[in-house]
């Protein structure tokens, strides 16, 4: 195990890097590194088979985390709680975070089960997405322009883990799809086949749109079938996370095999 090197002052050049990797929504892309904050978060990657680039631990947290999270890291830091205050994101900042580098921006590819990102805007909603997508065997998601940054801050948080069980591709057009080969299903408040009835292909790629203007245009008018969503209780519409979850859902508990 690597004895940990204690950082003691704000200014130190490896805080100031973290503050604004765990901060800014898009420092990931041009650091190429993510901050992961808490027990969950950094078991989750282990669990992937992934190790942290570093780790730091408050004081109290190097003699009180698992030895598990000690020994992964090649380099330890340790420091005080308002330090480690002065990174988080979190109302009470935890005891562990890990810095991990991010792997080689991921090819599209055409034939897998995948979820398309519209647009959408809420860091909460695409992160709860992301979990679902995982959830329910949806590999791939694909974000159009536009849509939260998927590795930023928020959505790691919201994503619980997910992140690292999916290949991820952002930053695309609409004519980018047109790789893909199968077929896309969009989701609509007001028109398309009713879910329970629909015959849905798998694998497919689920299209989910911006919350409040739904899927664009251009991508509806590719799409194979639209379905929606009775809702019996009479909501003029649902939370984007919660129609991704069960379209996602429909789609697993239907497919062969």
């Amino acid at each position: 195990m690597n004895a940990p090197t204690t950082i003691s002052s704000r200014d130190n050049p490896l805080l100031k890097r973290l503050r604004v990797l765990a901060q800014d929504n898009a420092a990931y892309r041009k650091q190429g590194q993510v901050w992961l904050e808490g027990d969950h978060l950094c078991r989750a990657l282990l669990a992937r088979d992934h190790k942290p680039a570093l780790a730091l631990f408050t004081e109290d947290g190097w003699h009180r985390v698992a030895p598990d999270l000690r020994h992964v890291a090649s380099k330890n830091h340790v420091l005080s709680s308002s330090l480690m205050k002065s990174i988080s994101g979190l109302e009470s900042p935890a005891e562990v975070g890990f810095v991990w580098d991010l792997p080689s921006a991921p090819v599209l590819q055409p034939a897998q089960a995948t979820v398309v990102l519209d647009r959408l805007q809420d860091a909460g909603n695409v992160g709860s997405i992301l979990r679902s997508a995982a959830a329910f065997g949806f590999k791939q998601v694909l974000a159009i322009k536009g849509t939260a940054a998927l590795w930023s801050p928020k959505v790691v948080r919201a994503g619980m883990g997910a992140h690292f069980g999916l290949q991820l591709v952002e930053g695309l057009s609409v004519e980018d799809l047109s790789a893909l080969r199968v077929p896309l299903v969009v989701t609509s408040s007001h028109q398309g086949v009713l879910l329970p009835q629909a015959e849905l292909p798998y694998p497919c790629a689920w299209v989910m749109g911006h919350e409040g203007q739904g899927v664009g245009e251009a991508l509806a008018a590719q799409a194979r079938l639209s379905v929606r969503i009775p809702q019996p209780g009479g909501e003029e519409s649902l939370n984007a996370a919660a129609a991704a979850a069960i379209c996602l859902y429909a789609s697993a508990v239907g497919a062969p095999g």
